[in-house]
């Protein structure tokens, strides 16, 4: 008596098609993934006004951040009050072509925006470099 024996082929797994899935799911992923404008990790709520727009402006900026804690931040980094003229300077050595902006809590004290303001001076910065407008969230109240 002779048994029949069958033989099993080994399941192959068809790459090429692997593959071509594979591509789909990346380009799929590349076009859905949002990409966002790297801001400061600092927290600031910033006023909001009805009537003041937000305008698109060419120059990229770098953010001098007040909180409502009273830290200063130039650039993400903090800087206490004391040594910000210094900070300013070292910032115009090292970076000339770049611009400041002056982000300031809503709940800051003037006393303390007259302080950052006289650092500036010290440093030198000029007036056109740190914008004279208010930052606001737009669509206000």
């Amino acid at each position: 008596m002779k048994f029949y024996v069958s033989r099993h082929r080994t399941p192959t797994i068809p790459l090429v098609s692997l593959i071509d899935i594979l591509a789909i799911l990346l380009i799929f992923f590349i076009a859905t993934t949002t990409f966002k404008k790297r801001e400061s990790l600092v927290n600031v709520n910033l006023p909001q006004s009805s009537q003041m727009k937000a305008g698109a402006e060419p120059i990229r900026r770098v953010a001098l951040t007040v909180t409502k804690e009273e830290t200063i931040h130039l650039g993400g980094q903090a800087v206490p009050i004391e040594g910000l003229a210094e900070a300013l300077r070292q910032f115009k050595a090292a970076r000339p072509n770049d611009k400041l902006e002056l982000k300031a809590d809503q709940e800051v004290p003037i006393g303390l925006l007259v302080k950052i303001w006289d650092a500036a001076s010290q440093a030198e910065v000029k007036i056109d470099e740190i914008p004279l407008r208010i930052q606001v969230q737009p669509g206000g109240r």
